[in-house]
């Protein structure tokens, strides 16, 4: 008798563990379950304990609950893409410890809780592109020790806090590309000696500070296109101690000048910068330059720089050489006016 109560309960455990949730679709003995554009509006119920892809995309969740994923612990992929997500949840996530790929891309997230990451630790690709974040705090994606791939293109980023990317230590893929960011500060890559690609594209930086690209010691890429850089300080890419960087600089209002010729000349003969769109880079002040390509006419810009230098010199020089004439000639009409009254016999009182 108590063999035959084993023998139901283990029967109840495995075929709970095959079921299928309603309306989706179950493939290679319920690992791979497919409810995708289904209408859902929470997390089903029923999903089988041995899922390793779970794919919910196109759904009306809104939310991920504290125990949405309860019961899963098998988890390795994640996808919850496009599927009208406002609100994740203190430890919503925290239950999937092996889950390698999550990608919450077209939703409408616009802010992280402090422990996102919390129990994430073999997370290896994130993707948060096309939300609404406007900031990361320090503690969001601490926890991500594992992660290689981080996509958080397509937002309304303003701020990242110093520290937000402080655990990401082999971390390899780096989009931040349209967002709102003002400066690439000091310190925010300080632990990502392994990236290897830097998208920066489509911001609104204006700045890079000196040590901000410093601890970049694999950098491949770096894409800085279509910001507000104006000038740029060559010990900012000095510091980039790498094998092969290509740089990528063009759609910025440039202030064509004598210094910036001299910056990227100075880049183009570091045997390691590569700038793959110089050509492409074109002046947006003076008024006179704007349109015109730097890589076409930089030479001219320290002649015309030059050119304009001499002439200012040679007008105060002018105006410095008529002033001590002119002083000079005063000086001798007084003198000889000293002379003439002092030959004089009768002074003027007399001649009266």
């Amino acid at each position: 008798m108590l063999c035959i109560i084993l023998l139901l309960f283990t029967f109840l455990i495995v075929g709970s563990s095959k079921l299928c949730p309603h309306q989706c679709s179950c493939y290679d003995a319920s690992e791979l379950v497919d409810c995708r554009s289904r209408g859902f509006t929470h997390i089903p119920h029923s999903i089988p304990h041995g899922t390793w892809l779970l794919d919910l995309s196109g759904n009306k969740l809104s939310e991920l609950r504290s125990t949405s994923f309860t019961g899963i612990w098998v988890l390795r992929v994640l996808l919850l893409s496009q599927s009208n997500m406002q609100v994740v949840h203190s430890k919503a996530l925290s239950s999937l410890t092996f889950l390698e790929k999550l990608d919450l891309a077209y939703n409408e997230l616009r802010v992280l809780p402090p422990d996102f990451c919390q129990g994430l630790t073999a997370l290896k690709d994130l993707k948060l592109s096309h939300n609404a974040l406007e900031r990361l705090e320090s503690h969001s994606l601490e926890d991500l020790e594992s992660l290689e791939r981080l996509d958080l293109s397509h937002n309304h980023i303003q701020v990242i806090e110093v520290g937000a990317f402080r655990g990401l230590t082999m971390l390899r893929h780096l989009n931040l590309a349209w967002n709102q960011m003002t400066v690439l500060q000091g310190g925010l890559l300080t632990m990502q000696q392994s990236l290897g690609v830097l998208l920066l594209n489509h911001n609104n930086i204006s700045k890079i500070e000196t040590d901000a690209l410093a601890p970049l010691q694999t950098l491949t890429i770096l894409n800085l296109e279509a910001n507000q850089l104006r000038s740029l300080k060559f010990k900012t890419f000095l510091n980039l101690q790498t094998p092969s960087t290509h740089l990528q600089m063009s759609e910025n209002p440039w202030t064509c000048d004598c210094e910036l010729h001299r910056v990227f000349t100075k880049i183009l003969h570091v045997r390691h910068l590569h700038v793959d769109d110089y050509m492409n880079i074109t002046c947006h002040s003076p008024l006179l330059l704007a349109g015109a390509s730097l890589g076409l006419m930089h030479s001219q810009l320290c002649i015309a720089e030059t050119a304009t230098v001499l002439v200012i010199t040679a007008t105060v020089m002018v105006t410095v050489v008529a002033a001590l004439v002119m002083a000079e000639r005063k000086r001798k009409n007084q003198q000889m006016n000293l002379e003439k009254q002092g030959n004089d016999p009768m002074p003027w009182e007399s001649r009266k």
